[in-house]
């Protein structure tokens, strides 16, 4: 083994080791939800948590590949812990939190929009569930720099700019339609009612 590759086994040893420092600060921090759940099931099996939790990601990631209901749990994933999160955010005088969780809403609505319309290619992609659920939990990972912040800011909001106005004038002749359908519907109602009696 010559030094170039020592030096990347040792730098990736010790990356995964920082990663493993890390996540196990994560699951030990008492400001997480998931952090009593963790320290139940580890008081009940005497298993590590931090194995535990590796133990399940290898599960769910197998069983999205392998298993029934893929499509299911990946949507589950994606929406529940989000709604949730976003739920609490509105509850709290803070608007950091809002904004957070209205970027992810957005960048979902976007992936969801995007999904339908290529879903016959899509599925065909082996181990497609497990991308996706990879993607929504990259997306609301909380992190200063989480999927939803960089797909939101290097991809939706520079083409959101360049074409508000347009989209504002659509809306703006959408409600001045709707406005005058009201009217004319109003009129009509009038009308047919003063023929009928």
């Amino acid at each position: 083994m010559n030094m170039k590759e020592q030096n990347q086994n040792a730098s990736m040893t010790s990356r995964i080791a920082a990663l493993k420092e890390s996540l196990n600060e994560a699951l030990h921090n008492p400001e997480y939800q998931w952090t009593p759940v963790m320290a139940w099931a580890e008081n009940k099996t005497g298993v590590n948590r931090l194995y535990l939790f590796l133990g399940f990601v290898v599960f769910m990631a197998l069983y999205l590949v392998f298993g029934y209901a893929g499509q299911l749990i990946s949507n589950v994933v994606g929406f529940m812990y989000p709604a949730y999160r976003s739920m609490k955010a509105l509850e709290t005088p803070a608007k950091d939190d809002d904004v957070k969780w209205l970027t992810y809403w957005v960048v979902f609505a976007f992936f969801s929009t995007f999904e339908y319309f290529s879903d016959i290619l899509l599925y065909w992609i082996p181990f497609y569930w497990l991308f996706k659920c990879l993607f929504y939990i990259w997306c609301f990972v909380p992190l200063d720099s989480n999927g939803s912040l960089v797909i939101y800011h290097r991809l939706i909001r520079p083409r959101f700019l360049r074409h508000q106005q347009q989209v504002d004038n659509v809306l703006d002749l959408a409600d001045t339609v709707k406005s005058t359908a009201y009217k004319a519907a109003g009129l009509a109602t009038q009308e047919f009612l003063k023929k009928d009696s």
